[in-house]
């Protein structure tokens, strides 16, 4: 026979039970609240939450699948289709400054934009809010961009770029063969005992570092804090004057902004030896060009290999296309960004969670 109180039981065990599933929620209570989504639509939005990738380069989409999550392809270079402007994620790689103005008036309900770049300048331009939410690509051409530089640097050091000059006109250049002098003070000719400044001390540099020290260079790096970092000592830029007056080599990796635009004007170009080398594979507008030019036109610099620049492609009009001992690099340090995959999907799984992500820009 039951008990006159076992419906009471009864309703108390089911308000218990729905209590205990509420506590269950499949998406962080934090998710919920930062982005103003109720309770009761979370895992409606989750489910439905759309994310545009790009077909400038291949992606294993396969591997962001089962995140909750629809994803659609899209062509940097053309208006996002109509039927993807509620798109709430966006992925960017080589956006066409058109596609990315078009996205930032068209994409309204767009809150968190992974670009595959290592420098935001191109979507920050693009006239975003700053409600959404934006991350780079930072990491993804350590290894690329450190090989790049490796290769300017040794192409400076046994001057490559001249024999080949040589072998065009069939003549044999001599004067780089044969016996020679022995890490000569006057020229760069080796990474063995040379000084090597690093300015913009990032994972970049972190990655070419030991490369460098490797084949016998003595590197320093230059950033906004002094320090050490994995060995190698990193100074404020308050010592450029000194660190410059003895370097070999130096090798510019400085982000694009107004803090850095011609930060090696000719003021700094004089502090550098005659013989010393100038390697730019972070932002052309680092470097005042027009004072570059003169320094090496007047013989005050060895030389420079820049693979960027202020104006991409450069303008036939430049003086560095003639300027003595330059080597001209179509931005081709980077370009192949290395696993991006894992990026995205270390990132999406933080973003559905509602925790702090890789790489944020504040903006």
């Amino acid at each position: 026979m039951s008990s006159p109180n076992a419906p009471r039981r009864l309703i108390a065990v089911s308000r218990r039970l729905y209590s205990l599933s509420s506590s269950f929620s499949f998406i962080p209570r934090n998710f919920a609240r930062n982005n103003s989504i109720s309770s009761s639509n979370t895992y409606r939005n989750i489910n439905t939450m759309k994310l545009l990738y790009p077909t400038s380069l291949v992606l294993d989409v396969k591997s962001l699948e089962g995140f909750s999550t629809q994803l659609h392809p899209y062509d940097v270079h053309q208006p996002i289709p109509e039927e993807h402007t509620d798109a709430e994620i966006l992925v960017t790689w080589t956006n066409s400054a058109a596609n990315l103005s078009d996205a930032a008036r068209r994409l309204s309900k767009l809150r968190w934009i992974q670009s595959l770049a290592a420098g935001p300048n191109d979507v920050l331009a693009a006239g975003f809010p700053s409600s959404v939410l934006v991350t780079t690509g930072s990491g993804l051409h350590d290894r690329t961009v450190a090989e790049h530089a490796m290769g300017l640097l040794l192409t400076a050091a046994r001057r490559f770029d001249e024999m080949r000059e040589f072998q065009l006109q069939r003549k044999w250049p001599g004067h780089l063969g044969g016996p020679q002098p022995d890490r000569p003070k006057d020229r760069f000719t080796t990474l063995r005992g040379a000084n090597v400044l690093i300015w913009g001390y990032g994972n970049i540099a972190k990655t070419l570092a030991p490369h460098l020290a490797a084949w016998g260079a003595t590197v320093r790096g230059v950033a906004r804090s002094a320090g050490v970092r994995d060995g190698v000592e990193v100074y404020a830029e308050d010592a450029l004057p000194e660190l410059l007056q003895r370097t070999d080599a130096l090798v510019m990796i400085l982000p694009g902004s107004e803090s850095t635009r011609d930060v090696l004007n000719a003021e700094r170009l004089k502090l550098l030896p005659k013989h010393a080398w100038v390697v730019n594979v972070g932002r052309g507008t680092s470097i005042d060009e027009e004072a570059l030019a003169d320094a090496l036109e007047r013989g005050e610099l060895g030389g420079a290999a820049l693979d960027v620049f202020k104006t991409e492609p450069l303008p036939e009009s430049s003086r560095l296309w003639t300027a003595p001992n330059l080597l001209v690099s179509p931005h081709a340090a980077g370009g192949r960004p290395q696993e991006p995959e894992a990026l995205i999907a270390y990132n999406l799984r933080r973003f559905l969670a509602g925790q702090e992500l890789k790489n944020v820009v504040d903006h």
